[in-house]
């Protein structure tokens, strides 16, 4: 190889170098498995900030880095839930990860794990052990999109306890005030009446389904009003009076 091809091989590999962004703290989570990982992601978070769109109080993400080491180092202790629920804070969406000492000392209050085939055994066991003993986090859920496993524990006295399914087989999470269920092979929240709570789009097709409700019956209560003055003119009867 002559000086010339080894100058230009060199740029090449060069130009070819992966550059990793700089900065405190940055999310370092793998892709997801699927897109249905992705898709579950974002309906939970999709639909509890319709549901919460009042409040300011909460933090919701998915596939975010939890640092927290008590040496305050983003080299030691983080792990990545699929999708966390934090209470008492803000909607701060401009967090590159959740440091708990930069937080107040807060855990997630939820989280759901999405098994794949890869993580379903670190979900269950090791993921467990952490949440239940150092995250203390009270509500624990985990869902397989794939082949509809789901569970969910609460926090009782220290160790995480199943959540018994009521009679729909919806999971009662305490810290969000809903449940949580199976609904065309998805998981999603349900209200305290167990009735499923909307994304954005779904609320807006129901309101416009409503809207439409309404003036039908409208114009239903217009037309018998209509053939009823028209029967009283039949039997000679003045409304104009």
């Amino acid at each position: 190889m002559t000086l010339t091809q080894t100058l230009t091989s060199k740029n090449k590999e060069q130009n070819h170098e992966i550059i990793y962004p700089q900065g405190e703290f940055w999310s370092d989570e793998p892709p997801l498995e699927s897109n249905l990982h992705l898709t579950q992601i974002i309906l939970l978070i999709k639909s509890l900030e319709w549901l919460w769109q009042e409040r300011e109080d909460y933090f919701a993400a998915g596939n975010l880095t939890i640092y927290y080491s008590p040496k305050q180092k983003k080299s030691e202790d983080f792990r990545g839930p699929d999708f966390f629920v934090v209470l008492g804070t803000t909607r701060n969406q401009n967090r590159r990860s959740w440091v708990v000492w930069e937080e107040e000392g807060k855990y997630p209050n939820v989280i759901v794990e999405i098994l794949s085939e890869s993580t379903a055994k670190t979900d269950r066991e090791e993921k467990k052990q952490i949440y239940q003993d150092i995250f203390r986090t009270p509500d624990y859920f985990w869902f397989d999109p794939e082949s509809l496993e789901f569970q969910g524990f609460t926090l009782i006295s220290g160790k995480y306890q199943p959540i018994e399914p009521n009679e729909q087989g919806l999971l009662w999470s305490e810290q969000l005030g809903l449940f949580l269920g199976i609904n065309e092979e998805q998981l999603r929240y349900f209200n305290p009446d167990g009735e499923l709570v909307p994304t954005p789009e779904e609320a807006a097709t129901q309101e416009r389904q409503q809207k439409e409700y309404e003036r039908q019956q409208k114009e239903l209560a217009l037309q018998k009003i209509e053939q009823l003055q028209a029967k009283l003119r039949e039997l000679g009867v003045n409304l104009e009076e």
